[in-house]
């Protein structure tokens, strides 16, 4: 079986925050890493709404320095520290990163301190890779240093369980070589790892924040599984949308549909559409009929 991806939404508003939705932040699990992407004000209050340890947190991906996604970052790491916070936290951001992160460890005092190291990622591409997963950022448009990030889950080998009970070969140490695609000799009989093993494919998660329309994303998010993407805009505000390098419901289906994603997820929303969120979702099915808008707690499994 594959390790489960579980995404939360802790906050899906844009700018400006309204009682429905608080800023923005995304918490990937899988396995035992806890990814953040982005730290709105008021997301560790949401973390405790949603049940979840923030403790938790291995990795914060920060997509860029306006205040809306990055303004919970203090009382965040206050509470990691008081709560007794063990492991390292690692940031990644685009150029900056770390000069703001030591401003703002300058600017608070802290009740304890946790350990933390800053990477900025100058360069496009793999910034982490393990035998599980890899996380890949690419630059956007947006009038500041920002960066839309990939999360992959390898391809791996996996043992077909029927077939490995129908070949009545025992479970043991023998099973490890098949899982590496070794052959095996069993009480003088050879069986073939291929005949007892799948191999099951790569699932790729894409997260499109705050940005212009451009060339890169349709190759940053293609063949994904899933893309979180921002939709601050309705299409009737297309030029206001250039204007302050946001995309537009319709923009978002676009590229979603251009780079043959099977599922795309609305975020980043706008206060102006508190009332009627659904009328970017129904101009996203009109391109992309497998589009969905979630609220601040929601959650889905990859």
């Amino acid at each position: 079986m594959s390790n489960k991806i579980k995404i939360t939404f802790l906050g899906t508003g844009g700018v400006i925050p309204t009682a429905k939705r608080n800023h923005i932040a995304i918490f990937l699990e899988y396995d035992s890493e806890g990814i953040l992407v982005d730290c709105g004000e008021g997301t560790q209050r949401q973390f405790r709404k949603a049940k979840i340890n923030p403790g938790k947190i291995t990795k914060l991906l920060i997509t860029h320095w306006h205040g809306d996604h990055i303004l919970g970052i203090p009382g965040l790491l206050q509470t990691l520290a008081l709560s007794g916070y063990k492991k390292t936290l690692k940031i990644y951001g685009p150029s900056g990163t770390k000069k703001f992160i030591g401003e703002l460890l300058h600017v608070f005092h802290f009740v304890n301190e946790i350990k933390i190291e800053v990477k900025e990622l100058d360069k496009e591409g793999i910034f982490f890779e393990d035998k599980n997963f890899l996380l890949e950022s690419k630059k956007m448009s947006h009038g500041c240093p920002c960066n839309a990030y990939v999360f992959i889950e390898k391809g791996k080998l996996r043992i077909d369980k029927k077939k490995l009970l129908k070949s009545k070969l025992p479970f043991g140490p023998l099973l490890q070589k098949i899982k590496e695609g070794k052959d095996v000799v069993h009480n003088g009989k050879k069986y073939k790892a291929k005949d007892l093993t799948y191999m099951q494919g790569e699932k790729k998660i894409s997260f499109v924040l705050d940005t212009g329309f451009n060339d890169k994303i349709v190759p940053l998010a293609k063949d994904s599984d899933l893309i979180i993407i921002e939709s601050t805009y309705a299409d009737d505000m297309k030029e206001t949308a250039k204007d302050y390098k946001h995309l537009t419901s319709s923009q978002s289906a676009e590229i979603a549909k251009k780079a043959k994603v099977k599922k795309m997820i609305l975020t980043h929303i706008s206060q102006r559409y508190d009332k009627n969120p659904k009328r970017l979702l129904n101009e996203a099915r009109e391109i992309f009929k497998n589009s969905f808008l979630v609220e601040d707690l929601e959650s889905v499994e990859i």
